[in-house]
């Protein structure tokens, strides 16, 4: 957040070149089709969406199309190539032809697990339809294979449209028989944990919640996240092979949990607007005094306190002069403004960073400077505690620094100490929250640190690991839905700011959980919900991505009631939602409290 209007941060991702080879096919089948040839390819046109296919980064569009009404539109990134595939029971010791229709540059139609020559065959550029044809022989004992298409890393969308693969079908015998046993396990306020007895002849497990298919698993056991708290869900499974899907279980209830206050929730509503206070700094807001703030703000952020230098570690919050600010209150008004908030149940904090204040803890010095420094401003102002807005350069990622529960980095090792130790100082009321941009957050959905070929910028997705170790003790995040360029939701979509389509889906990645760099076995989990507030710009002054009050309403509608939603389809609904947050307190005031009328509009 900017003392004058914030400019837009884009996220820098190195585009990765490579030289693909191809596998050259078999011997080529007769032209003369056998009579037991089928096209085993299921939904190969994906008429029926991706039905079939098990997609990385794909979905289904209307246009281009090959033929029919739709085709797969699939985006590769710095860390995926975007691959589609779906598994198909073939007879042994046979020939089949797979064949379909691309558009893109880089896009690749193969087959694996031949049981002999595994082939691919791609095409480089593709700007219209181009038909990929390749062909194999099935090893003696192999009754399945997978086909697939995928694209580049970091080349753009791919299309694909009526894949098939010609030749005989193989045994697929019986559905397996229904699960039996299912039972739940671990409930905690948003997830329920699953298990059940094995089936013979399976080879998955579809979930279902209320029966709707929320996952497919290969074990017996699974954990359904993005549930509300207190909140009765029924659940079933079935046992899912080559021959399709048996009948579903006996179902099971569980109903999730009232959040506990875990985290320093230090008594806030249940839902709480949140706001940044101009006190060190004038700008074209104007200066507002704490005292003058409306009783509707229940968080107030102080901004903001800086470092003495960037690796210092001595945080110093200076209150703006007289001269910058005509009508500033003396050292003594604004305490006792403190504490006359603080009588009627409101938080002041200190935020620290912002855009110009950039925080590098590279030592351990630093780290305990920045405790001893910080506490000093927490103490003689008597505030509730700390609110971390790191923005720029001050928190990034070294190479070998990969697995975002197990940091290595210096300054991400050395802020969760300082914060870890602030809060054990303080105690339980101690309130802790954090403001980063979704360059640091959500961004790490797909990209995370420099990356597994390196080039990537090496800050994105650098706060989940700080998150993740104090999500014990994590009172409220807000990210900065502003200033930002366009991010991959969970749907694998792009959203960019100006409606309530982007605080959906940014806000559904905290309160879902997400692969961090697209790996399933590198989950960052779910926030609660009454963790998380939505950051906003209060007016069109205040930052790019401002949004009208009927789209802030649409947001809430969306998450916490699943109405309104739009064209995103959310992975849960979350009525403990904590609120809102906005950049800031003087630029609403500059604009008529048109954020905080609207907040109040809806909450009441």
């Amino acid at each position: 957040m900017d003392r004058s209007r914030p400019l837009a941060r884009r996220p820098l991702v190195a585009l990765l070149t490579a030289t693909a080879l191809a596998a050259t096919g078999m011997t080529a089948l007769s032209s003369a089709a056998r009579a037991a040839d089928a096209d085993l390819a299921r939904n190969g046109g994906f008429e029926s969406g991706l039905d079939g296919w098990s997609c990385t980064a794909g979905t289904t569009v209307n246009s281009p199309v090959h033929s029919g009404v739709s085709a797969l539109k699939a985006t590769p990134s710095g860390a995926d190539n975007a691959r589609c595939a779906q598994t198909v029971t073939v007879k042994p010791d046979s020939s089949y032809t797979l064949s379909g229709h691309v558009q893109g540059s880089y896009v690749y139609l193969g087959a694996s697990g031949t049981g002999t020559t595994d082939v691919s065959t791609w095409t480089q550029s593709a700007p219209g339809w181009q038909r990929l044809t390749t062909t194999f022989r099935t090893g003696p004992s192999t009754t399945r294979v997978t086909i697939y298409t995928h694209g580049w890393y970091g080349t753009g969308a791919y299309h694909a449209d009526d894949i098939t693969l010609i030749g005989p079908g193989g045994e697929t015998g019986q559905p397996p028989a229904p699960p039996t046993g299912l039972r739940a396990g671990t409930v905690t306020s948003t997830s329920v944990a699953l298990s059940w007895s094995p089936v013979s002849g399976a080879t998955g497990y579809a979930v279902y919640r209320d029966g709707t298919k929320v996952r497919t698993v290969s074990g017996t056991s699974a954990t359904v996240t993005g549930l509300s708290p207190s909140t009765a869900y029924a659940f079933q499974v079935a046992a899912v092979n080559d021959a399709g899907e048996s009948a579903r279980s006996a179902t099971v209830t569980a109903t999730t949990s009232t959040p506990d206050s875990g985290g320093g929730d230090s008594g806030l509503p249940a839902h709480a607007l949140v706001g940044y206070l101009h006190a060190s700094f004038a700008n074209g807001s104007g200066y507002t005094r704490l005292a003058d703030v409306p009783d509707s703000w229940d968080v107030i952020d102080l901004a903001f306190g800086e470092p003495t230098s960037v690796t210092s570690g001595d945080i110093r919050f200076e209150r703006c002069p007289a001269a910058e600010c005509p009508g500033v209150e003396s050292d003594a008004e604004f305490k006792a403004a403190v504490k006359a908030k603080q009588a009627a149940g409101k938080k002041v904090l200190i935020s620290i960073g912002g855009q110009n204040g950039q925080v590098q803890l590279t030592s351990t010095a630093a780290r305990d400077m920045f405790v001893s420094s910080v506490s000093k401003i927490i103490d003689e102002y008597g505030l509730d505690g700390l609110d971390i807005d790191f923005e720029g350069h001050s928190l990034s990622l070294n190479a070998d620094d990969t697995d975002f529960r197990n940091p290595k980095t210096p300054v991400i090792v050395n802020l969760i100490s300082a914060l870890k130790t602030l809060k054990a100082k303080y105690g339980d009321d101690f309130v802790l929250t954090m403001a980063p941009e979704t360059f640091f957050v959500q961004l790490g959905y797909q990209y995370y640190g420099t990356g597994k070929w390196g080039g990537q910028d090496p800050r994105a997705g650098a706060y989940l690991p700080v998150i993740h170790a104090l999500r014990d003790d994590l009172t409220l995040l807000h990210v900065q839905d502003y200033n930002s360029g366009p991010i991959m939701g969970l749907d694998n979509q792009y959203h960019s700011m100006g409606g309530a389509d982007f605080h959906i889906a940014m806000t559904d990645m905290l309160l879902t959980g997400f692969p961090v760099a697209g790996d399933a076995n590198n989950v960052f989990p779910p926030l609660r919900a009454d963790q998380v507030a939505i950051g906003m710009p209060a007016t069109t002054n205040a930052g790019n991505g401002h949004v009208s009050p009927a789209e802030v309403t649409k947001t809430l509608d969306c998450l916490t009631k699943r109405t309104n939603c739009g064209g995103y389809a959310t992975h849960g609904t979350w009525p403990g939602l904590r609120g809102l947050m906005t950049w800031s307190i003087n630029w609403d005031r500059f604009g008529g409290w048109e954020f905080q009328r609207t907040f109040d509009g809806y909450f009441g």
